[in-house]
């Protein structure tokens, strides 16, 4: 079939897509960029309006200019009006955040799914595909669906559960050019609209698998707890090749070439973090516990990370001697990864405190994550704008992020 012939078959979707934060931003964007007519909601007054002008408010590789594409061409719109968003959607994309409960207890904070569904369910006069698109704990998608028939009895829908596979730093590559496009569904209409919906990036090829809600919610926890897994397994072995005098980089590059293993997630580091290995995989700790199961894998995995972590501190120490008290210590790269401003769950959230408390002084910097990483770290640490000033007069440098700029310094 000729690309002439697909482009008359493609029928263009009213998506609603609630939360413009990075999960909903990036989807709703490139929603949009496939063609789609999409309008993004956001209670803050103040986000929508910025976006509406074309600011955004998350550092991603080419979003700013795809934002600024599809509002242009009319695709893409933004609002914080519910009702407006809803009306006629034919799909609603819930996309707001499900961080770690407050509580201390590993479990998801799904407040803000279950407040978007009471919102959404009078509203739904025509069928509509509710969809979470949030990393949700397997039976939410049902519950989802139970509140809105509570609120209305009358709503025509159906939920369906479709896992985002972002990467930070390459979203927009990993939505339009995909490994897997995952969708949960129980209904044949669903599923047909979300095919649909997807039609423009799985006619080029990309494999749409379609299976059970709770199939495609636990999928999602089980992918990143295994990478996870991968990174901590990594660091232990850079533990060893420390003790025993080998080189975890070309252990790394050795192990990486069998292909059942495969060279990705196999870069030792100070620790996983961000917004997504460390909340899921305590996440699905709580799901495993919850139906009397074990996973001792994934809890050795969370277990290693949090113990390398402090590893980095000790190593830290003894490289300035034995005692961090009066010592100035640079420190390249901020973000939990390269090529995204995210904070959450960075290893330097957890070293330079501790450092910081010890009497250390700590000059850092960042090429995009300094703003941010003023929220999260003690109000000591000074930021410099350029990575040399960071290394200048100072008895030890850390290199915590593996930003390209960092792979090129002249150490001299």
């Amino acid at each position: 079939m000729n690309k002439k012939s697909r482009k008359k078959e493609f029928k263009s979707k009213k998506i609603a897509v609630i939360g413009a934060g990075y999960v909903g931003l990036v989807s709703g964007v490139c929603f949009a960029e496939i063609g789609h007519d999409v309008v993004c909601v956001d209670n803050v007054e103040e986000k929508v309006e910025k976006l509406k002008k074309g600011i955004i408010p998350i550092y991603e590789p080419g979003l700013n200019k795809l934002v600024k594409k599809n509002v242009g061409e009319g695709r893409l719109n933004f609002t914080t009006n519910m009702e407006e968003a809803v009306k006629g959607a034919h799909a609603i994309f819930i996309a707001v955040g499900t961080p770690t409960s407050r509580r201390g207890d590993g479990y998801a904070d799904l407040s803000y799914v279950y407040a978007v569904a009471k919102e959404i369910a009078p509203h739904l006069k025509k069928y509509s595909v509710v969809v979470d698109k949030s990393t949700v704990p397997v039976g939410t998608a049902r519950h989802v669906g139970r509140i809105i028939r509570e609120e209305n009895p009358n709503a025509k829908f159906d939920v369906a559960s479709n896992p985002e596979f972002l990467r930070e730093g390459a979203a927009i590559d990993d939505f339009m050019k995909p490994d897997r496009i995952v969708i949960g569904t129980e209904s044949r209409k669903a599923e047909r609209v979300l095919k649909e919906i997807y039609s423009p990036i799985t006619s080029g090829g990309a494999t749409l698998l379609s299976t059970t809600l709770e199939t495609a919610e636990l999928i999602k926890y089980a992918a990143n707890s295994f990478l996870a897994v991968k990174i901590s397994f990594i660091n232990e072995m850079a533990n060893i090749c420390e003790a025993v005098g080998a080189d975890v980089s070309d252990l790394a590059h050795g192990i990486g070439l069998d292909s059942r293993i495969g060279s990705r997630f196999l870069n030792p580091g100070p620790g996983y973090g961000g917004s997504c290995f460390p909340k899921d995989t305590l996440a699905l700790l709580r799901i495993v516990q919850e139906h009397g199961e074990h996973t001792r894998i994934v809890e050795a995995a969370v277990e290693a990370n949090a113990a390398h972590k402090a590893r980095m501190i000790k190593k830290i120490r003894e490289a300035l001697g034995g005692c961090e008290a009066g010592k100035t210590i640079g420190f390249l790269g901020l973000t939990f990864k390269a090529e995204t401003d995210d904070m959450r769950d960075s290893a330097a959230n957890s070293i330079i405190p501790t450092l910081i408390e010890k009497g250390a002084r700590v000059k850092a910097h960042d090429p995009k994550g300094m703003e941010e990483a003023k929220k999260y770290l003690p109000e000591e640490v000074e930021y410099v704008e350029d990575q040399y000033d960071a290394m200048k007069d100072v008895d030890s440098v850390v290199i915590m992020t593996e930003w390209k700029q960092y792979g090129n310094l002249d150490l001299r």
